[in-house]
C-alpha cells in the first residue's frame, strides 16, 4: 500500500504515571494515513494505556501527541472525536436498550455527520449486523457487539482509529471477516493502530508492529523480525524488569 510520506500520528516521548508508576515511560512512534499499526506486548506493557491517552480518556504527564500539524495531548474525548480520532474497546459499551440501528445513528450525531451522506444501515451492512439492526444491543452476543462497538466508531468519520483488542473472543471466520474488513478500512487511507494479543490476527492485518514493554517500544518492524528479535524473545519468555 502506498503510505504518505508525512505521519498522521506522531508520538514523541510520550509519558503517562499513576502515582509512582510509569505505565508509559518515554514512548516513541509514528503511524501514516493507509496503515495498519500494531501495538505489542506483554500484558502491562502499556498498550492499552497508550490507547486510553490518544483517545483523551486520560491526559498525558509528559511528551507530545502530533495528529496532522496539530497537537492534542490532553484533548477532552469529544474534541478528539471532532478531530478525526476514535477508538474500540476491550469491553463495548453500548447503550443497552437502544437498537443497534440507533447506536449507530447517535453516534453519526455525535460526530457531527448527521447532515452529510453517512447511513447507520450502511455501517451495520459493511460489518454484516444488518440483520440485527432492530435488535436490541443488549441482546447481541459478544462477538456481534464488538463490531457494533467499531460500527459507532465509524460512524464518526474517523481518519485515526484505535483498535482495542478487537479480535478477542472472535472464532476463526469471525477472525477472518474482521481482518478483511480492518484492510479495507486501510485502502480507504484511514489510520489504525491495533492493540491485540493474537499474534496470528496481528501478523495477518498490520504493516508493521511496535513491541512494548514498561511503557517503552523495544521493537519497531514487521512481526516476522521481532519474533527473532533477541530482545523481544526475552521480554516474552520474562524477565526481571517486566511490568
Amino acid at each position: 500500500m502506498s503510505l504518505n510520506t508525512r505521519p498522521l500520528l506522531q508520538v514523541t516521548g510520550l509519558v503517562k504515571r499513576f502515582g509512582g508508576f510509569r505505565a508509559l515511560d518515554g514512548l516513541n512512534f509514528h503511524l501514516s494515513a493507509g496503515e495498519i499499526l500494531g501495538l505489542v506486548g506483554p500484558n502491562g506493557s502499556g498498550k492499552t494505556t497508550c490507547i486510553n491517552v490518544i483517545s483523551g480518556l486520560y491526559t498525558p504527564d509528559g511528551g507530545e501527541i502530533i495528529m496532522g500539524d496539530k497537537s492534542i495531548g490532553g484533548l477532552p474525548s469529544h474534541r478528539l472525536v471532532h478531530a478525526g480520532i476514535n477508538r474500540t474497546f476491550q469491553i463495548p459499551r453500548p447503550f443497552a436498550s437502544m437498537t443497534a440501528l440507533q447506536n449507530v445513528e447517535i453516534s453519526i450525531a455525535y460526530g457531527g455527520h448527521a447532515q452529510e451522506d453517512l447511513s447507520a444501515h450502511e455501517l451495520l451492512a459493511f460489518l454484516e449486523l444488518d440483520s440485527h439492526a432492530d435488535q436490541p444491543a443488549a441482546e447481541l452476543n459478544s462477538a456481534q457487539q464488538k463490531l457494533l462497538d467499531l460500527a459507532r466508531a465509524l460512524a464518526t468519520k474517523p481518519r485515526l482509529l484505535l483498535v482495542d483488542e478487537l479480535a478477542a473472543g472472535l472464532n476463526p471466520s469471525e477472525l477472518q471477516k474482521i481482518a478483511v474488513k480492518l484492510k479495507e478500512l486501510a485502502r480507504s487511507g484511514m489510520a489504525l493502530l491495533v492493540v491485540e494479543h493474537l499474534m496470528g490476527f496481528i501478523d495477518h492485518v498490520t504493516d508493521r508492529v511496535i513491541v512494548m514493554n514498561a511503557g517503552r517500544e523495544i521493537f519497531e518492524g514487521i512481526l516476522g523480525d521481532a519474533v527473532r528479535n533477541p530482545r523481544v524473545i526475552e521480554v516474552f519468555l520474562g524477565r526481571d524488569d517486566e511490568k
